[in-house]
């Protein structure tokens, strides 16, 4: 059942936490598929590794670390001389911020970098992170503008109307 009411606010201190909390979360995965890539593909198979496959490691680290320096510096927080919270940064945990876009591309490079320890060729599914990106730009930006009527047609419109009514006003006191 969901809750009656108003949502509720995070406060500057709960934000920190939580966006401290959320930044190990994702160094964690980050540091688990780098090395799990890196021990199974580097060292186990080492013999039947290519060039592709060190382009795709080092790929996937700068992704990582675009992405996770782009988080960091979301949830900067600033504090006062006395050592007090001025302000917890931005939330990365809110629904459809930046943030969430930053953290599917990190979870996306995870599971892509895992899953081509078996074979290169699952690097094809870091495509959907281009088109996603694309989709959103449509969607958001391009579409709309696109499809706005233009804004001379509206003002006419209007006018033509308001002209009516004061005519039809004009008629009713004769």
């Amino acid at each position: 059942m969901a809750p009656k009411g108003k949502v509720g606010t995070k406060g500057k201190k709960q934000i920190h936490e939580e966006n401290k909390e959320t930044l190990s979360f994702y160094l964690r995965i980050i540091l688990g598929a780098t090395v799990l890539y890196g021990a199974i593909t580097l060292g186990v198979f080492y013999q039947s590794s290519t060039f592709w496959s060190w382009v795709t490691l080092v790929f996937s680290g700068v992704i990582y670390a675009v992405a996770y320096r782009s988080m960091r510096g979301m949830a900067h927080a600033t504090f006062s001389e006395d050592g007090s919270l001025v302000d917890g940064g931005i939330d990365l945990n809110m629904e459809q911020g930046m943030a969430e876009h930053l953290k599917d591309v990190v979870l996306l490079t995870a599971i892509v970098q895992v899953l081509s320890c078996f074979s290169l060729y699952i690097w094809y599914f870091w495509m959907l992170a281009p088109g996603r990106a694309l989709y959103l730009l449509w969607v958001n930006v391009l579409g709309p503008w696109f499809s706005t009527e233009s804004s001379s047609a509206a003002p006419q419109e209007q006018n033509e109307k308001r002209q009516r009514r004061q005519e039809r006003r004009q008629m009713k006191r004769f």
